[in-house]
Formats: C-alpha cells, structure tokens, sequence
C-alpha cells in the first residue's frame, strides 16, 4: 500500500508540473479582429485605439504601414501570418502577405508584426498559427501609419491664342501672290507677288521701257528703208 500510494503521487506531481508546460505549447490559430471591414490605413477609427505610432517602421514613400499584434504574455511564438488586402476596391482580399513579407518585433512581451503595402490597399482578412493563447483567439491591428499618394503634376496647356504677329496670307483673306489671290500683271507679262514672304520679285536686266523704244525705232528705220527702195525701184536710167 505504502509503495502504490508513493508511485501515485509521483504520477501525480508530473501530472501537475507538465500541464503548464502543454498549454502554453499549444497550438492555436487566430484570426484578425478587424477582419471583412474594408479598411484604409488612412481610418481613423479601424481599431478604436489610435494611430501614427509605428515606431521601428521603415516607412518609404508611396507606403502604407500596418501593425498587427498578438496580446498578452501567453504567446510564445507567431509560427505563420496571412493578411490579405483588396487592391481594387471590390471588398474581396485579392493580395495577400505572409510572415515571410513581415518585420518581426516584441512590445513588453506581446508579439508584434508589421507591413508595408502601396498607399490605398484596403485590409480585408488575417489568419494566422501560434504556439500560446490570445484573449478570444484574437489578434489585432493595433496602428497604421498612412502614406500620401505621389502624383505628377499635370503638364501645362498649350495656349490656343498664336502669340504671333500674323502674316500675309493667315488671316483667309487671299493676297496678291498667295493661291487664291488675285494676279497683278507687271512689266512685260510678269506676275507681281513673290514666294514666301508676298513681296514682289526683283526684275532684273535691261528695262522694258528701253526695248520698247528701240523695238519702234528699229521697226521705223526698217520702213523707212523700204520705202526708199522702192522709189529707187521706180527710177527708169536713161543713157
């Protein structure tokens, strides 16, 4: 009797030391409080705890940064994390980011993970494995810290209004030179207007003026000679 009653509280003992050790081993599987809410980074009520305070965060440019713990002190380990995030605005998780993607830190014994996603991904759902125990098997998004959108600043309009002067030739109106316009007849059958700029063409070479008073002496000279032949022709020579 003695003996069974010494080997039962040995049982007992070991019974008694390993229970805390299985319960804190034990595996659970949390899931995110703040699942199925659609939730901006830039919202300011998406936890009702406040946020900006994502210390240890390297935030770049263009990112959103999401904070998630697992509270109390009963957690030994975070083993596994999927968040997923709906990046066209259709309420469905269509991005998701494992422990892998994660930044891993502690806060007075809690576990902590954080993301960084592109600005305006939308938090939809989270899962995740651990060795230990969270109140209501729970875990949360404790802050975000939001990022600003970088947008290019738009290219200047061109002015519809021609700063220029107008020429020649814009305003519709045909001019002298230009097609359309109406011809100008110059010295000795040239067209008046010129290429380009709708001045006239230099002339050039003897003026016409001059021709034409030689063309008539020379056509006077030439009747006079005939006519003089002729009256020579009607001399009769006697001898």
């Amino acid at each position: 009797m003695a003996r069974a009653a010494v080997t039962a509280s040995a049982a007992a003992a070991c019974l008694a030391l390993a229970t805390p050790a299985w319960a804190s081993a034990g595996v659970t599987n949390p899931t995110l409080r703040q699942a199925g809410k659609h939730l901006l980074a830039s919202d300011k009520d998406a936890n009702n705890k406040g946020f900006g305070n994502c210390a240890g965060a390297d935030q770049q440019a263009g990112q959103d940064i999401w904070v998630f713990i697992w509270p109390g002190n009963d957690v030994e380990s975070v083993d596994a994390v999927k968040i997923g995030w709906d990046t066209d605005n259709d309420k469905t998780a269509d991005t998701f980011k494992t422990l892998a993607d994660g930044h891993f830190t502690t806060d007075n014994g809690a576990k902590k993970v954080w993301f960084a996603t592109p600005t305006g991904w939308r938090l939809e759902s989270g899962e995740s494995t651990i060795h230990g125990q969270v109140p209501q098997n729970l875990f949360n998004l404790t802050h975000t810290c939001s990022g600003t959108t970088q947008t290019q600043s738009p290219s200047p309009t061109p002015s519809t209004t021609d700063s220029q002067s107008p020429t020649p030739g814009d305003s519709g109106t045909p001019t002298p030179g230009q097609p359309g316009g109406t011809e100008t007849p110059g010295p000795s059958g040239s067209v008046g207007g010129g290429a380009g700029g709708g001045g006239s063409l230099p002339i050039t070479g003897v003026a016409a003026t001059s021709i034409a008073v030689t063309g008539v002496a020379l056509i006077g000279g030439g009747i006079a000679l005939m006519t003089l032949r002729r009256r020579r022709d009607r001399i009769t020579f006697t001898s």
